[in-house]
């Protein structure tokens, strides 16, 4: 309403600039003008509840042209009928309004109906996504807010397809995973059944040997075991440790020592390449099982009579790095090679041994104790990682 008092006010300011009227002149102006704007007022009530049941942008632009011409039009005859006393000068402005009429008809279907067309295609992009097509696209560019909506919702469809793909990816990684677990988990089973059958019907020729392998095979099934319970204990979140001071070459040296038998089985190397005692705080197990890991790893990977060397240096931080003569990690894949169920090479899983957990425990380890780690593209496989200064 306050727009429309101050449009009545400053048509009458202009009309009294340019025409200099009397008081009665200035009485029937304002008596025109303010019908004028009542009339638009209800119009403007109106016609948005009249489009909503029509349900056509382009009749409602077309309403809107032929209500503005038409409201001109009412009122300019009016203040001529009131005020010009040749009736040739009325026939003259009303054909005029007339063909400014059709013009308004045009100019209201001139705009609309592409606008309506690029609605329609952004509708008709949202119900194929809806049907589950990612491939959709509005194919609507405009500066204006509609383009605004339309970029929107390509970029929200290429995101969906996204999330899609690597939803796919995620799905097929984790079945990847799930069979790797399985078989590592039956063949040691396997194993144990037929040693247990041959010590209950007595044709095992060395019992003391079946044993051993026995034990062996249990505590494959045991670490496999917690690395799974600790792998989802680091994705709850619910991993702690009781952080110590300790020296991080120690940790290193266990760990080799370890698994040196696997070394020599594989004719692989171990080196370790140490500053000297590098201090670090935090929890000995979890980053024994990091170090283990890692070299662990290169071990799967390193070709026989190479080595792998355990690197370790202080800084502004503790860091160690992990280094083989393999083939080392893709360069596409150095990113990814921490996932939970990523695995660089699928079709290695079962010749290499192992569910593929190495990596991701350390790497949630590794954060759990604020630090970081990250892999280096081939050739030959590189891993560190970095503590913070105790």
């Amino acid at each position: 309403m306050a727009a429309l008092a101050a449009i009545v006010a400053g048509g009458l300011g202009l009309f009294e600039a340019v025409m200099q009227p009397s008081g009665g002149d200035r009485a029937v102006l304002l008596a025109i003008l303010a019908s004028m704007a009542g009339v638009a007022a209800l119009a403007a009530w109106a016609l948005p509840r009249w489009a909503l049941r029509v349900g056509s942008l382009e009749r409602t632009f077309v309403a809107v042209a032929v209500a503005a011409v038409v409201l001109v039009a009412a009122g300019a005859a009016a203040a001529a009928l009131a005020m010009f006393f040749s009736s040739h000068d009325l026939d003259v402005l009303l054909v005029m309004l007339g063909f400014g009429l059709a013009l308004g008809v045009v100019f209201g279907i001139g705009v609309a109906r592409p606008l309506a067309a690029d609605l329609r295609r952004i509708q008709a992009t949202t119900r194929r996504v809806a049907a589950g097509d990612l491939s959709a696209h509005t194919g609507v560019v405009r500066p204006d807010e509609v383009g605004a909506v339309a970029e929107a919702v390509d970029e929200m469809v290429r995101r969906l397809a996204e999330a899609g793909e690597l939803r796919e990816r995620q799905e097929a990684a984790r079945r990847e995973f799930f069979a790797a677990l399985g078989h590592d988990l039956r063949t040691p089973l396997a194993a144990l059944r037929a040693a247990v059958e041959a010590l209950q019907d007595g044709v095992a020729p060395d019992p003391q040997r079946y044993l051993a392998s026995m034990a062996r095979d249990l505590d494959a099934l045991g670490s496999l075991v917690d690395d799974v319970f600790l792998l989802a204990r680091l994705e709850a979140g619910s991993f702690d440790f009781e952080p110590v001071e300790l020296d991080l070459a120690e940790l290193a040296d266990d760990a080799l020592e370890s698994l040196a038998p696997m070394a020599r089985r594989r004719e692989v190397r171990l080196r370790l390449e140490t500053p000297g005692a590098v201090p670090v705080v935090g929890g000995p197990d979890a980053l024994g099982r990091v170090i283990r890991n890692l070299v662990d790893n290169a071990l799967r990977h390193a070709p026989p009579r190479s080595d792998v060397v355990v690197r370790l240096g202080n800084g502004s931080g503790a860091s160690l790095a992990v280094e083989d003569a393999g083939p080392g990690f893709a360069a596409d894949f150095v990113d990814a090679a921490f996932g939970t169920f990523v695995r660089a090479d699928p079709a290695r899983a079962r010749a290499t041994g192992g569910a593929g957990l190495g990596l991701a425990i350390a790497r949630g380890v590794v954060e759990a104790h604020g630090g970081e780690i990250w892999a280096e593209p081939g050739p030959g496989g590189r891993v560190e990682l970095r503590l913070p200064p105790r």
